[in-house]
């Protein structure tokens, strides 16, 4: 067999290596692979923290309502509704954790008189002042009740129906996630006349601050 020359010969056997040490270098030179950045992320998400949440949960102030029938206190109710039972009657309701009524009326000689107070709890204060603030754009002619609650509104309308007229006074007030509402009204089914103006307002008004100083109690 010929023999290379030995230059020849020595290029024969180094030349595997060279190329070995070129593939070498294209891959550790050459862009990393979907493998390599895949395995290069897990790394990064493992080292580095992630970042806090931004989205903050809505808080409740409140998650349940008071017992109505304990919101109002007994010297109100004698003086708006004479005669009434002071143990009222509560309304039943779908939800009672998120809405409470309680009811108290009477008829004392030819005067009738009926309050009911209602608390309605929501998702949270946001929800609250959306819904008050609808409710009373529907109850137009009322006016701002100073000091009752974060906001509150009073208003006042008469009703005839043969002749006999009632008078109906209604609060609404936002304490929170929470709508405090007041109900009042009267009618004289001797007279057919209604009680004034000034009285169920006032009285409405006294009604519902009970209620708030009981909500705000119940925490």
């Amino acid at each position: 067999m010929r023999e290379f020359p030995l230059p020849l010969a020595l290029t024969a056997r180094l030349s595997p290596v060279v190329v070995l040490a070129a593939v070498g270098w294209a891959l550790t030179s050459s862009p990393a692979t979907p493998a390599d950045q895949h395995n290069e992320a897990q790394q990064k998400s493992t080292s580095t923290p992630s970042a806090p949440s931004t989205a903050a949960a809505a808080t409740k102030s409140y998650s349940a309502s008071p017992a109505p029938c304990g919101s109002v206190a007994t010297a109100t109710l004698k003086s708006l509704v004479p005669g009434a039972k002071t143990a009222g009657k509560e309304i039943r309701s779908t939800d009672e954790k998120l809405r409470r009524t309680c009811s108290w009326n009477a008829l004392k000689g030819y005067e009738y008189r009926w309050l009911d107070v209602s608390f309605e709890v929501l998702d949270s204060d946001a929800a609250a002042q959306k819904e008050y603030k609808e409710r009373t754009a529907e109850k137009s002619g009322g006016g701002a009740v100073p000091g009752l609650g974060d906001a509150g509104y009073s208003v006042v309308n008469l009703t005839t129906e043969d002749k006999q007229q009632t008078r109906e006074g209604v609060v609404i007030a936002q304490v929170s996630n929470v709508l405090v509402v007041a109900t009042y009204n009267g009618s004289d089914f001797e007279t057919k006349k209604a009680p004034g103006t000034d009285e169920i307002n006032k009285g409405a008004i006294k009604a519902a601050k009970d209620a708030v100083t009981a909500l705000k109690g119940s925490r």
